[in-house]
């Protein structure tokens, strides 16, 4: 315990001094090795893990630019409060999804995928009763998504598995607020 919390704390410190310009140089894959002296299986992720927690930080990122968007363009005060929420929670889950990846040997991505940047850049045209249609809609379909992708790897018994399943209350909650933004606009 002792000894992973040393490694999981010296993992952080490294991202942490890691600017996003030069974080793929930062983390080379040779010191996985020298970290997990007698227990390298337990540190060693599938291609799959692998992908999941990329895809998770892609994520992550992407929510945070598109709760600050809400803040800034949202019309609706539940707008902005949903706004406000994305950008805090995923700015936590961020921090331990990178801590994660930090410990299986990901390099941790610092940018969304070239499809959230499209959605945010979408997104960032609107403004007023436009933007928050839009956003609301658009939050409810990328929770869904990500309800069930998280609810499949929780299934697993592994750290990425167990990371999945504390996840998914948020994002839970997160689709709820979505699905009750929507429904209130067509209810005007």
């Amino acid at each position: 315990m002792n000894r992973t919390s040393l490694m999981l704390g010296a993992a952080f410190a490294v991202i942490l001094a890691a600017s996003p310009v030069n974080a793929q140089t930062t983390q080379p894959q040779s010191s996985a090795p020298k970290q997990t002296t007698g227990s390298a299986p337990s540190n060693q992720a599938s291609k799959a893990d692998q992908r999941f927690v990329t895809e998770a930080i892609q994520a992550d990122l992407a929510e945070v630019q598109v709760g600050k968007l809400a803040q800034q363009k949202g019309d609706n005060d539940g707008v902005k409060q949903f706004g406000q929420m994305l950008e805090q929670d995923h700015s936590q889950h961020l921090q331990k999804a990178q801590q994660l990846a930090s410990q299986i040997g990901v390099t941790a991505p610092t940018e969304p995928s070239r499809e959230q940047q499209s959605m945010y850049d979408k997104l960032s045209k609107l403004s007023g009763q436009s933007f928050d249609k839009q956003f609301a809609t658009a939050m409810v379909k990328d929770h869904k998504e990500d309800v069930a992708k998280f609810e499949r790897k929780a299934k697993e018994k592994n750290p990425v598995g167990e990371f999945a399943g504390q996840t998914v209350p948020t994002l839970q909650k997160h689709l709820q607020t979505a699905e009750e933004l929507t429904s209130s606009k067509r209810s005007k």
